[in-house]
């Protein structure tokens, strides 16, 4: 999509035309994570379909604190849509075992993905597709660029995904960025509490977890990320703020809690300003925020001992970790 093109609705319009010319009279399956990406992906895609699309969410284990309950509640109750859950932590959780390297974490995710989605459709009727929420920066930092011999990262929905897979795919955000995303996902009429949640990567925490994941790591990332949020919304700066999250790191660090020497895990959390997700700065919070997150974050959460803030800008630094 031209970046000055700022019909919205003529954008709908036109890859509603389109999916309903590529779709026919066949089936689609849509993955769903919480994020606004599938999100506007799974509302266009019914508006041209209607009742040929089935979403699948997949709990992983690895997303964010009660992300199923959220996810359920805009589908399935306020857009009424056939929505299939799956519960895969103990899959995904094996898979990764052992794995540290973030560019295995994604392939192994990516291929998981893909043969959950395979086993469901099998298990219903046939699906001919499926639907990615797909943006333009995934596709860009897949792609190697001109001169160089990698690329960032690989996105699980691009780079992650296994040769051979028994879908077509059905990417309409491919050509958008975030910020383009959210005005569809307006103009759409998703609520603003799915449009404007932080991004959050599809192989969930595992890219916010260096080192190897396991349930333990995954609980300790999940009660941390999810109090920085609540800290961020009861100050009324949420909005403010592009995106912003916590991070386990693989090192401990001594601390005193209750009067009492705790060898524990350093967590730290980032939050950045960007519109594109291409560049990013971080973000200039109050001190008085920073200490509210971080008082509540080792003292609330079993086995913190300390907090750290990340001040790194994009370039050169990437928004996630891994």
């Amino acid at each position: 999509m031209d970046k000055d093109f700022k019909d919205f609705m003529g954008f709908i319009t036109s890859e509603v035309r389109h999916i309903k010319e590529v779709v026919g009279n066949k089936r689609v399956l849509c993955g769903l994570s919480g994020g606004v990406d599938s999100a506007v992906t799974a509302a266009i895609i019914q508006k041209a379909i209607g009742n040929q699309l089935t979403c699948v969410f997949v709990d992983t284990g690895l997303m964010r604190l009660n992300e199923a309950a959220v996810v359920s509640d805009v589908f399935r109750e306020q857009f009424k849509t056939d929505l299939i859950a799956v519960n895969a932590e103990d899959r995904f959780l094996s898979a990764l075992k052992g794995v540290t390297d973030p560019e295995k974490k994604r392939k192994v995710i990516g291929e998981l993905f893909i043969r959950v989605f395979e086993e469901e459709a099998k298990k219903r009727e046939e699906f001919d597709f499926l639907a990615q929420g797909t943006i333009s920066p995934d596709v860009i930092e897949s792609v190697p660029a001109d001169g160089q011999s990698a690329a960032v990262k690989s996105h699980h929905n691009v780079g992650g995904l296994p040769e051979k897979m028994g879908f077509k795919l059905i990417e309409p955000l491919r050509n958008l960025f975030k910020d383009e995303v959210r005005e569809v996902g307006i103009t759409l009429g998703l609520s603003e509490e799915i449009v404007y949640r932080h991004p959050f990567p599809g192989p969930g925490l595992a890219v916010r977890i260096l080192g190897e994941v396991t349930k333990e790591r995954c609980d300790t990332l999940r009660l941390a990320d999810n109090i920085a949020v609540e800290e961020l919304k009861n100050a009324g700066v949420y909005r403010d703020v592009w995106q912003a999250f916590c991070v386990l790191l693989p090192v401990s660090s001594v601390g005193v809690i209750g009067g009492e020497r705790r060898y524990g895990n350093v967590v730290v959390f980032r939050a950045v300003n960007s519109k594109d997700a291409m560049t990013a700065e971080w973000s200039r919070l109050p001190y008085k925020l920073l200490a509210s997150i971080s008082d509540r974050i080792i003292n609330e959460v079993n086995g913190v001992s300390r907090l750290m803030y990340d001040i790194s800008s994009k370039p050169p630094a990437t928004i996630e970790w891994e």
